[in-house]
Parts: C-alpha cells; structure tokens; sequence
C-alpha cells in the first residue's frame, strides 16, 4: 500500500465518524490515524483482523473506500467488508448491505442486503436494526413483518437512533401499520427535536399549528419549532413558518423569535457542557 501524505483534520474526522468500541489493536490502529500514522494504523488493523477481529477489515475497507493511505478502491473496500462481515463486524455488515441497496458497485440485491441488516440487528446493532426494520416494513428482500419492524424500530430509537425515532413517530401519525397514537408520536419527536433534528422540530410545528378539540392553536411555539427547522433545512419549514407569520400580530411574532433564539442558546450551551 503506498502512502500519501494526509492532514490530521482528515483522519480526525474519519475517525470521528467511524470510531466505535474496538479491541485493543483496533484502538490502536484508530489512534495511528488520528495522528496520521497511516502506515501504522494499516498495520495494527491487518493485526486486529488476523486476531479475529472483523472490525479490522473494517476499516482496511474505509481506508479504501475514501482514498486515505492508498488510492480508491470500492471493489476492494467491498471484499473487505464481506470479510469483516463474515467475522461479525456489525459495521462491516451494514456498509456491505447499504453496497448492495446502492447497486453501483455490487449488484443490487435485497436478499443480501437485508441479511447483512437484520444479523446487524440480532446482534443488537441500532443501525442494523434501523435498516433491517425498513426491509421488513417494506418487504424488500425478504417477507413483509411489521410487528418485528416495529420491534427493530423501538429498539434502535431507545439506542438513541434519531432516524428511527422520527420512522416510527411517522408511524404513529398516519397509523401505517400500527394504530394512530398522536401522544406518542409527539413524545417522539420531542425526543429527536430535543436533539436538534430538523424533522422532529417542523413536526412539533405542525402539532403546535393544529388547534385540537377544546384548544387554541399555539401559533407562537409553531413558529418558533418551524424557525428553528427552516435554518437547519427542512424542505417544509420555510413555508410553515411564513404560512403562520401571515396569521399572527406582530408581538406574537417578535415574541416566536424570541422563543427560537433562547432555545438555540440553549441548546448550544448543552452541546458545549456536554463535550467538556
């Protein structure tokens, strides 16, 4: 493998994005490259998958995948996530099934694809079980189940998943293929919102929006939620925060704002006490 010379900003953030609780010559391959000691990381991961370990394979494959250490491969980086996958790597398992969805370096195929999810999500893996639900919801690949969607869906957003959340609270709202529960999707994206997540806060604007049997509309904390969702790019945010501005005084307006500029506030301190 010839190796080219790489900042440590780039490896940071490969290992930021990537980095996940690893035996000891993994750890240390992902220490290597967070000083971009590239030759060394390449080298303890070869040793941690020689151990056993799948996750080594891994990230031999993402070194591939993104060029760092070598030029691209995706052919390559596939085989070594196959190999990783056979050993038990949860992470090989789900870059090779997102491969086999994507259809562009390996054939697409649904079967596949959805055994690497759902034997991620046995093995308690909320993005395999994040993946392996959507298939089961849909029928790709495999027999159509909802409840063990459902299943997969509450587990993987009780492990902090947002997207699963969000999923689920969906459900919830249009009643596919469980029973119409408005209180626990709006308990659910709470939850995502709470975490900064455009979908969850456009979706607490709608609910502040709707006036409900015996009560008002809020349209101030509607359009606080829809302004904080519109910055953050929701594609129906903007819209819903200009639809409500037409409705309400110019106080109730100021006053939204305001609403929106305490919660970022917030919200940035949180961020900020939680990383130290």
């Amino acid at each position: 493998m010839s190796v080219k010379s790489f900042t440590i900003g780039v490896t940071a953030t490969f290992v930021s994005v990537f980095s996940l609780p690893a035996w000891s010559d993994v750890d240390s391959g992902l220490k290597s490259l967070d000083k971009g000691e590239v030759t060394e990381a390449v080298a303890a991961f070869q040793e941690a998958f020689k151990e056993g370990d799948g996750d080594g394979a891994f990230y031999l494959g993402r070194l591939f995948e993104f060029g760092i250490g070598t030029d691209k491969d995706i052919t390559r980086a596939a085989n070594l996530y196959a190999a990783g996958a056979e050993k038990g790597s949860v992470q090989a398992m789900n870059r090779l099934g997102l491969m086999y969805l994507d259809g562009s370096t390996l054939l697409r195929d649904y079967a596949a694809a959805g055994k690497l999810f759902c034997e991620a999500a046995e093995k308690g893996d909320h993005e395999g079980q994040l993946s392996c639900a959507l298939m089961l919801r849909d029928g790709k690949g495999m027999a159509q189940d909802i409840p063990k969607a459902i299943t997969y869906l509450n587990s993987s957003s009780e492990s902090g998943n947002i997207a699963a959340s969000n999923i689920l609270a969906l459900m919830y709202v249009e009643g596919s293929g469980v029973d119409m529960d408005l209180e626990k999707a709006r308990a659910l994206f709470d939850k995502t919102a709470d975490q900064g997540n455009a979908m969850g806060l456009y979706q607490l604007a709608k609910f502040h929006a709707a006036s409900e049997e015996g009560a008002e509309a809020d349209l101030v904390s509607a359009y606080s939620y829809a302004n904080l969702a519109a910055v953050r790019k929701h594609a129906g945010a903007v819209a819903l925060r200009n639809e409500l501005e037409t409705k309400m005084t110019a106080e109730q307006v100021a006053e939204a704002q305001a609403q929106a500029r305490a919660w970022t506030e917030e919200h940035i301190a949180a961020q900020a006490a939680a990383s130290k």
